[in-house]
């Protein structure tokens, strides 16, 4: 049975979480190394099983040294951990922030797909920066998250930017919340009424994430022209919508629902605003 390295004496003063799948250990008795890429054939452990992935009761095949007595002799991978481990942080800040939402301002607003919850779905590093997809009960959008070295926080919600993809342009919109601080957001659906459940909502944003790098889908049109047209289409679905609640009032029907920009906008955006901005 794997488990936890207990009592592990190497690099990083114990936390073994620090050490990646291609860590080359050594024992501290004997200097025996241990190579992931070759396994252990004394023990019949295959090639490509990590260190962390050892049995418990494996030792050194030397010396018999327990396991907890190896340290990291050379870790390749140990930066792309590091990096995976930065973003891992920032995507968990990221859905606290919009489960606060969901719990505080959307839970009972109409048009939200009670089905779906907050998740976020196949981050993964690109060019320094967290991608990845924001599914939630009332959008899916595609979020850049800022790299290592860069300080978002002074990004002006609304302002827009095209990211070049291969897929194509796409027009991202920028944004900040309290936890997670500054991001930029590519609306990917701003109504999730036609999903049917969690898994269906999970595997088209895994799909997106793989579309999304394939130079065979770009268009002659960019994706920001067609996120312009579609975001116009929705300002008049509003204004029609508002007409035909104001209409109601003044037959007597008393109304208090939402505006659709701010459904969309997870009811940040002021009802006077001229678009939903980016959530």
């Amino acid at each position: 049975m794997n488990g936890p390295i207990k009592g592990f004496e190497g690099s990083y003063l114990g936390a073994h979480d620090r050490i990646s799948d291609h860590a080359i250990m050594e024992c501290k008795i004997c200097w025996t190394p241990y190579d992931p890429t070759h396994g252990d054939d004394f023990r019949q452990v295959l090639p490509g099983t990590p260190f962390r992935a050892l049995p418990e009761d494996w030792h050194c095949p030397n010396c018999d040294a327990p396991r907890d007595a190896f340290i990291v002799q050379f870790d390749p991978g140990a930066p792309e951990l590091l990096e995976q481990q930065r973003i891992e942080a920032q995507v968990t800040a990221l859905t606290a922030d919009f489960r606060e939402i969901w719990h505080s301002k959307m839970r009972d607003v109409p048009l939200v797909n009670k089905a779906l919850a907050i998740e976020a779905v196949g981050f993964r590093s690109h060019e320094g920066r967290g991608l990845g997809v924001l599914v939630s009960p009332w959008f899916m959008n595609l979020v850049v998250l800022p790299g290592a070295e860069e300080d978002w926080s002074a990004l002006v919600p609304g302002a827009k930017e095209d990211m070049h993809f291969p897929s194509g342009i796409y027009e991202f919109i920028h944004n900040r919340r309290e936890m997670v601080g500054g991001y930029k957001a590519c609306a990917l659906f701003s109504s999730m009424g036609d999903f049917q459940s969690q898994m269906q909502a999970r595997d088209v944003a895994r799909a997106v994430m793989g579309e999304l790098f394939k130079p065979e889908n770009r268009a002659e049109t960019t994706r920001g022209a067609e996120i312009r047209a579609s975001r116009e289409a929705e300002i008049e679905a509003v204004h029609a919508a508002e007409a035909a609640a104001a209409e109601a009032v003044t037959r007597g029907e008393a109304l208090a629902q939402p505006s659709r920009r701010q459904v969309i906008s997870g009811g940040l955006v002021a009802p006077d605003r001229a678009e939903g901005g980016a959530v």
